[in-house]
């Protein structure tokens, strides 16, 4: 099973950080994808952090899950991404998990995809949440989506797409091993 995660300029690298330390716990192939063109991206604090690959180096038809780190700009970054654009829309249509944390949920509700959706986001940016139905919970799993609220609830997104993908079990497994206390 193949994760993307996404980093564009001004993503949150706890919200990356999180999610990719609790993924590679597991069988997951994680992989975090430069959409800058540049393998080293910024994030909003200004930290460096160095991808894995370059967007255009990838096929993405064998991705199991596309992940969406937020912060700002990162997110708009992500939205705007008209490449970005069309491997969202091909992953949605074949019915693939998409997810999202804080701002990043813009991503996908900018596009009308979280229509009907029960959704969460970053406090502020529920408006770009299209149709979707705003819970304002930490972390919300609907259909193809898991989306969550913000930095402090990075892990708990993290044990969501594990638990999505590969079971509460595993989940709970990388919890213990974690001393997750949540």
């Amino acid at each position: 099973m193949n994760v993307y995660i996404f980093l564009a300029t001004g993503f949150q690298e706890t919200e990356m950080i999180a999610p990719l330390t609790i993924c590679r716990r597991t069988a997951l192939n994680t992989v975090t994808v430069s959409i800058t063109g540049d393998l080293f991206v910024q994030s909003a604090s200004g930290v460096t952090i160095k991808a894995d690959a370059l967007f255009e180096d990838i096929d993405f038809s064998d991705a199991t899950m596309l992940v969406m780190p937020g912060g700002m700009p990162g997110s708009t970054n992500l939205r705007d991404c008209k490449k970005l654009d069309a491997v969202i829309r091909a992953h949605y249509a074949a019915g693939k998990p998409l997810a999202a944390i804080c701002a990043a949920p813009i991503v996908y509700g900018s596009k009308g995809l979280l229509r009907g959706v029960r959704a969460t986001c970053y406090p502020g940016n529920e408006g770009e949440l299209e149709g979707a139905v705003y819970t304002g919970v930490p972390v919300e799993v609907d259909g193809q989506f898991i989306t969550s609220k913000g930095p402090g609830t990075s892990l708990m997104f993290g044990y969501a797409i594990v638990e999505y993908l590969l079971g509460k079990a595993v989940a709970d497994q990388v919890k213990s091993t974690m001393m997750y206390q949540g």
